[in-house]
């Protein structure tokens, strides 16, 4: 998508502290970090969603997970939490599929 942030940072047209890239996903630290690590994991073709994963594209979710537990073992993170918000109601504000990775302090529960 022409319009979208997350399109715009994995093709390079918008500079971020990238993490991580491959042919599928690119990884960048958050601009607004919640916890001491955070990074989002974003996939190179847009995908609105989770609600927009298919039998189809469900293989890049897959990779991005894989990703997600090398980079977290790279970066000696013991303890993390993965989120995608779904919906404006759920938080989702890029409406392009994201993962956040956030470590290095304690979580709460319930999250919100």
């Amino acid at each position: 998508m022409s319009d979208c942030l997350f399109c715009k940072i994995a093709a390079g047209e918008i500079p971020s502290n990238k993490v991580y890239e491959d042919e599928v996903c690119y990884a960048f630290h958050d601009i607004a970090p919640q916890a001491p690590t955070h990074f989002l994991v974003i996939p190179k073709t847009h995908i609105g969603s989770v609600s927009e994963v298919t039998a189809d594209n469900s293989g890049v979710v897959a990779h991005i997970f894989t990703v997600i537990a090398r980079l977290s073992k790279e970066l000696g993170l013991e303890s993390y939490r993965v989120v995608s918000n779904i919906g404006e109601q759920a938080g989702q504000s890029v409406f392009h599929l994201h993962f956040h990775v956030l470590s290095g302090r304690d979580m709460t529960w319930p999250p919100g």
